[in-house]
């Protein structure tokens, strides 16, 4: 029996917390939000979330990562690669996600993430402008070469069953809030674009 099968709770209500969002907020000087990182794995979503993660640290504000093969080491280690687990995964982090947003911090999620459905749920959890989707739209022939792990050339190969991009469709995001072309662009400019939109969006103050 998987966790999708076990019986739901019953008899629960939500806990309204003594401090909420907005106090959290003032008392960080800066919104908080949902900054979706997706793409195809070598597309640099973790190494730019991590950098940007790394900018807003440097600015004092409170932000955290939560990373793909972090995630599947503990909360969804129980998770495979099939389609529903790739859902289930996703619907996850999308919680988790909802909760740091209401502790007040800016959340980096680095996930393939690869349907659209899912990345839309995730994004129907919370009110529109929290959740920023960031498309990092490098090439898989850039990804491929980037592959230090030799994944592709082992889904290629048929030794990687539903790898994305090879053996398990990505569907590309139609509508992001940035799309960043990571295979050509310079790690720092594509941090200085999202840095940009989350002062454009007055998530974060411009550094005076």
């Amino acid at each position: 029996m998987t966790a999708a099968d076990s019986p739901k709770a019953t008899n629960i209500v939500w806990h309204q917390a003594s401090v909420d969002r907005n106090a959290r907020s003032q008392q960080r000087g800066h919104r908080s939000a949902i900054l979706w990182f997706t793409g195809l794995s070598g597309a640099g979503k973790s190494t730019l979330a991590n950098a940007v993660n790394t900018a807003l640290f440097e600015r004092g504000l409170s932000a955290y990562v939560l990373d793909g093969d972090n995630v599947r080491h503990g909360l969804c280690k129980d998770l495979g690669f099939s389609d529903s687990d790739r859902e289930e995964n996703i619907r996850r982090i999308g919680e988790v996600a909802k909760l740091f947003l209401d502790a007040g911090v800016i959340v980096l999620t680095a996930f393939v993430s690869p349907f659209r459905a899912d990345r839309d749920k995730a994004r129907g959890l919370v009110i529109a402008g929290d959740f920023i989707e960031i498309h990092c739209a490098a090439d898989l022939s850039v990804c491929e070469e980037r592959d230090t792990k030799g994944l592709y050339a082992k889904a290629r190969a048929g030794e990687i069953k539903e790898f994305t991009g090879i053996s398990s469709p990505y569907e590309a995001p139609e509508h992001p809030e940035l799309s960043i072309n990571t295979g050509d662009v310079s790690l720092e400019s594509c941090v200085d674009q999202v840095i940009h939109y989350l002062v454009d969006q007055k998530i974060i103050a411009p550094q005076s």
